[in-house]
């Protein structure tokens, strides 16, 4: 080949490769403004989900608050009520015992039979135990008892007249009451030593 024509092929060679280089490179430029804007539509759809998402949340956290502060209201009013009327069962199984000293007393008022009226006011009391035991109340045990400070209380030690009830109480001064085995009153007792 003619060094003439060989330097004409290489002109024409670099203007076509100047030309595709050309073509090619506003292709790339839209390419790579298209690659941008389609991830920056991406971006904002997620955004736009995620702010959805984020709502949906917000409004099942509001509804949620909402529930438990009316749950919240309403368990404070019904204990309130509880505490003011939790009597009310009590307190209405001792009325008939109250009827029954008011008839007593009147009775007493007239009556000429001692023995009678004791009868009477023994009965009374029997049905007033009753009624305590319903309720759950229940009589501390003392009699022939070893003491036990968790329901005794000693107020008073006596030498035991046996050596079987020594730290064995002798004798009851107030009766002691529990509640659903709690105690509401101690024994006051009288100890053997």
């Amino acid at each position: 080949m003619d060094p003439k024509e060989k330097k004409v092929k290489e002109e024409e060679l670099n203007v076509e490769e100047t030309q595709n280089h050309a073509e090619e490179q506003p292709q790339n430029e839209q390419a790579e403004d298209t690659t941008p804007l389609t991830h920056e539509e991406e971006l904002e759809k997620e955004l736009e989900k995620a702010q959805e998402e984020m709502e949906e949340q917000k409004d099942k956290y509001l509804r949620l608050s909402a529930e438990f502060d009316n749950y919240r209201k309403r368990t404070l009013k019904e204990k309130a009520e509880l505490i003011l009327n939790g009597g009310e069962k009590s307190l209405s199984s001792i009325l008939p015992v109250v009827d029954d000293f008011e008839r007593a007393i009147k009775t007493m008022e007239t009556a000429t039979d001692v023995n009678a009226v004791k009868e009477g006011v023994e009965l009374i009391y029997n049905k007033f135990m009753a009624v305590l035991v319903q309720n759950g109340v229940k009589v501390i045990e003392t009699k022939d008892q070893p003491l036990d400070t968790d329901y005794h209380e000693a107020i008073a030690v006596i030498p035991a007249p046996s050596e079987e009830q020594k730290g064995k109480i002798l004798d009851c001064v107030q009766t002691g009451y529990t509640l659903n085995d709690k105690v509401l009153r101690h024994a006051k007792v009288v100890v053997g030593e």
